[in-house]
């Protein structure tokens, strides 16, 4: 199934790694990998990951405070947000 990101998620990936790799060279890449592992969690069982709306579905990353948000359609994933678990909760929704 194919699988896209809405543009505020890729932001929203972008500035994270950034962050990290500010933080510590090379921790960019790590949080970019454990992205990576979600997004294979999701290709293989999209409908494993909890439901936090009826239609959205969230991802957790290995040791990472994110999570990823998404939607299944007929014919693709759309990652609607990357989204930090411990900021406002329903930020994500305005990405919709």
């Amino acid at each position: 199934m194919r699988l896209r990101f809405l543009s505020p998620a890729e932001s929203e990936l972008v500035a994270a790694a950034r962050f990290y790799d500010k933080q510590v060279s090379g921790l960019g890449l790590e949080f970019l990998d454990k992205v990576q592992h979600a997004l294979n969690v999701i290709r293989k069982n999209p409908e494993l990951p909890s439901h936090i709306s009826d239609s959205q579905r969230r991802c957790r990353l290995r040791r990472f405070p994110y999570g990823l948000v998404y939607q299944i359609r007929p014919d693709e994933i759309v990652v609607a947000s990357v989204m930090h678990l411990q900021r406002h909760p329903d930020y994500w929704k305005k990405n919709l």
